[in-house]
């Protein structure tokens, strides 16, 4: 683990199994350390826990982990997971009539905005943000 507070930029990354168990970690490590920032945590840990279910579901490769990455600066909490399938996309839609698979439904309603980004390869990162003023930041 690392966090590091450097020109008003606050960043803690970890790296985790891709495993149900890692995805928990990823929210329980994430709540703790934007709690001890002083940053609203209740709708970031949800969005957190369902980007690393998914990247331990979807994005899973076998023996290799996810990374996650929260940062904060003034204005913005961004919030990175990176996994190791760059192959395949989210998708908000989702496919078809499930019980699950709604979870970046989810993230949509809940952050202000999320998308993805390529690499490096073979991986991608699923990224969203909260605008920190709403807050009274």
């Amino acid at each position: 683990m690392n966090h590091e507070i450097a020109e008003h930029k606050l960043t803690f990354h970890v790296q985790l199994s891709a495993t149900r168990r890692g995805a928990r970690l990823a929210r329980l490590l994430a709540t703790e350390q934007l709690r001890s920032w002083g940053v609203p945590f209740e709708d970031p840990a949800q969005v957190i826990a369902e980007l690393a279910a998914n990247a331990a579901t979807h994005g899973l490769v076998p023996g290799r982990d996810f990374r996650l990455a929260v940062l904060s600066d003034a204005d913005t909490l961004r919030i990175e997971v990176t996994d190791a399938r760059g192959d395949r996309l989210p998708d908000p839609q989702g496919s078809g009539l499930r019980e699950s698979g709604h979870g970046l439904t989810l993230v949509d309603a809940l952050a202000d905005r999320w998308g993805t980004r390529p690499g490096p390869f073979p991986c991608k990162t699923v990224w969203a943000e909260f605008d920190l003023p709403m807050w009274g930041r």
